[in-house]
């Protein structure tokens, strides 16, 4: 990765560290409209900070770029010349000259889980695993440190992303350790051992019996399981072995992750199937202090009785984190599973998988796994536009899409949908018709490059390129006219580019603009490919028109909060190689400096200097 030494970048005029207070000051120029609830700025008030000589680009209607951007009170006050901008210099007033340098709105992830994946390394640290050995090594060690028939288990190790392309067989589990039972667990499928499979009572006459979907895959010629499972997971008689995090532990773990995000220049992040306890979690650290502004979708279990289901939405709609606006962390809505995965075998797609190796697929009619039939799936939709809270749901086949959007389409005929942002997680497998129907409903889609970049070899060696045609359709989606923002699934580990599935978002960009895939010859389907610019928005007022806060986020507009970053790179000139190694020199929160590149400002903020970013 390239390296800058942002040193250069020295304030010219500082105030004093006595007069660091980001308290909203009431009579410097500072009212609020009654339209948009926005502070609205006397032009002749003293601005907090200016970044001047630099390339701002507002990601406004128009995409405007100036040249220099002037923060008060945790909101922007103005942007325009160096000149004009500058008369803002006061005594207190912190200037800095960035050289020419890009300045983008802070970055949003639409979609991540960074409560669970802080976490997956709190026990012992996990390998990066790239073989089946890999795995098989990583269980042996398991096996050698844990105690006879404690469970071992390895997660989101995708098939996908193995240099075999495959499950690592049940009689491969047995040999890696006879006396443990092993899951080996990839979303919402997984394989397991022999001593698993029996302590689950999972054989040849298992089947599903709580009126959820799945299977057990068999073997044809003996009808005996083969280890693999299909969205059954539940199913499975997991005993945890690792030690237990303290809720003091889980925050600490939170606090690690988001100064990483704020690293590479992430300033709001939507954790997409937030857990009540993850939740806890969430406002424990806002107490204490947060760095990133966070989104959630509340998880809704659709298993069991519809009513109960109901009941559930409607709660989720009159928690306090829902009914009070607060920009630091709120429910957007609500998250359930349509599908399975494309990094499993269990997307539900509208034509068959196609026998294969790499899935274990042996029924050529097999086209994936739907979670939730229709018929539920409308009253579950309707429940949440009635409270006014977004749905959405991982659907990742273009089954299960079409499937999500004919249930929208359903409701729209008796209230419009639109207002409450409806969405559709991962939305990878698309189509004309589905583009264009998202666009006329107004339905949001959240996508993951990575996945493109991780997946594209095994995708293309399973479907072939041309039904890949319509797989993360970006430009077609652009130039519909529907909103479709940048996410990245992660999942585990932090570190931008060694977590599962990476939280890199010009890596993301980079993937958005060339189309291009690791271990993949040609660029896959290079008509998809967003422009610079779509690129940029697609991360920033793209995301926050998802989420619900473009009145706020998303664009360097006045008014709004001061919440932006600042580039090595210039994103819109630069030499296409060069997007994916962009670093972020610094990264501000509400007009304060969170992340400064060689600085040592990457570290999670103390409680104190945190609790006056959020005043």
């Amino acid at each position: 990765m390239k390296t800058h030494d942002d040193s250069s970048l020295r304030a010219t005029h500082r105030r004093p560290a006595a007069k660091l207070g980001l308290c909203l000051r009431v009579g410097r120029g500072i009212s609020f409209g009654l339209m948009v609830g926005l502070p609205l700025f006397d032009r002749a008030s003293e601005a907090d900070l200016i970044l001047h000589n630099a390339k701002v680009v507002t990601v406004d209607g128009r995409f405007s770029i100036h040249e220099a951007i002037a923060l008060e009170g945790g909101h922007i006050a103005q942007t325009g010349r160096s000149a004009e901008v500058l008369r803002r210099r006061g005594p207190r007033t912190e200037v800095v000259d960035l050289h020419g340098r890009m300045v983008l709105p802070g970055l949003i992830d639409s979609h991540a889980h960074p409560a669970d994946a802080c976490m997956t390394e709190f026990d012992h640290p996990i390998p990066t695993m790239e073989t089946i050995r890999d795995v098989l090594d990583y269980i042996r060690s398991r096996a050698r440190a844990l105690a006879e028939e404690d469970w071992i288990e390895v997660h989101q190790v995708f098939i996908t992303r193995l240099r075999e392309q495959r499950y690592p067989t049940r009689a491969e589990l047995d040999e890696s350790a006879p006396g443990h039972p092993v899951l080996f667990a990839t979303g919402p499928d997984a394989s397991l051992n022999s001593l698993a499979l029996k302590l689950s009572g999972i054989d040849r006459d298992f089947k599903v019996t709580d009126g959820g979907s799945g299977f057990a895959e068999k073997d044809p010629n003996t009808g005996e399981p083969t280890g693999i499972l299909r969205n059954c997971t539940r199913y499975v008689k997991l005993k945890p072995a690792r030690r237990q995090p303290t809720r003091a532990e889980k925050v600490q773990r939170l606090q690690e992750l988001f100064a990483d995000y704020n690293s590479v220049g992430l300033t709001s992040v939507c954790d997409r199937n937030t857990s009540p306890d993850e939740i806890e979690t969430y406002k424990e650290l806002r107490r204490t202090g947060l760095t990133l502004r966070v989104s959630l979708s509340h998880h809704i279990d659709t298993i069991g009785p519809l009513e109960r289901i109901l009941t559930r939405i409607r709660q989720v709609s009159e928690d306090p984190l829902f009914k009070e606006r607060d920009d630091w962390l709120r429910i957007v809505g609500i998250k359930t599973f349509l599908d399975g995965g494309m990094l499993t075998g269990s997307a539900y797609m509208r034509e068959p998988w196609g026998v294969s190796e790499i899935y274990g697929i042996t029924d050529p009619a097999y086209r994936g796994v739907l979670f939730i039939p229709k018929e539920r799936l409308v009253p579950m939709v309707r429940a949440a536009v009635e409270c006014g809270l977004q749905f959405t749901a991982h659907s990742v086949g273009d089954g299960a899409v079409h499937t999500l959007l004919e249930a929208y389409a359903e409701v729209d005929r008796e209230s419009p949908i639109r207002k409450t942002r409806p969405c559709i997680s991962h939305s990878n497998f698309m189509s004309r018709e589905a583009i264009a129907e998202a666009a006329r409903l107004g339905v949001m889609l959240d996508i993951q490059p990575a996945w493109l970049y991780l997946d594209t070899r095994t995708l293309a060696k399973q479907f072939g390129y041309d039904r890949l045609r319509y797989f993360q359709p970006l430009r077609s989606l652009f130039e519909a006219g529907a909103v479709a923002g940048g996410g990245s699934d992660h999942m585990q580990k932090i570190g931008s580019l060694r977590s599962v599935n990476p939280y890199n978002p010009f890596l993301g960009m980079a993937t958005a603009i060339t189309r291009r895939a690791r271990q993949y010859e040609s660029r896959l389907h290079p008509e998809e490919a967003l422009t610079r610019e779509q690129a940029i928005r697609f991360y920033t007022i793209n995301n926050a028109r998802i989420l619900a806060c473009d009145d706020r986020l998303g664009s360097l507009e006045a008014g709004k909060l001061a919440d932006l970053i600042v580039l090595d790179t210039d994103l819109l000139a630069c030499a296409e190689s060069r997007i994916a190694t962009a670093q972020v020199l610094r990264t501000y929160v509400g007009g304060k400096l969170v992340y400064q590149r060689g600085s040592g400002a990457g570290r999670p903020a103390t409680s104190s200097k945190a609790k006056d970013l959020q005043r």
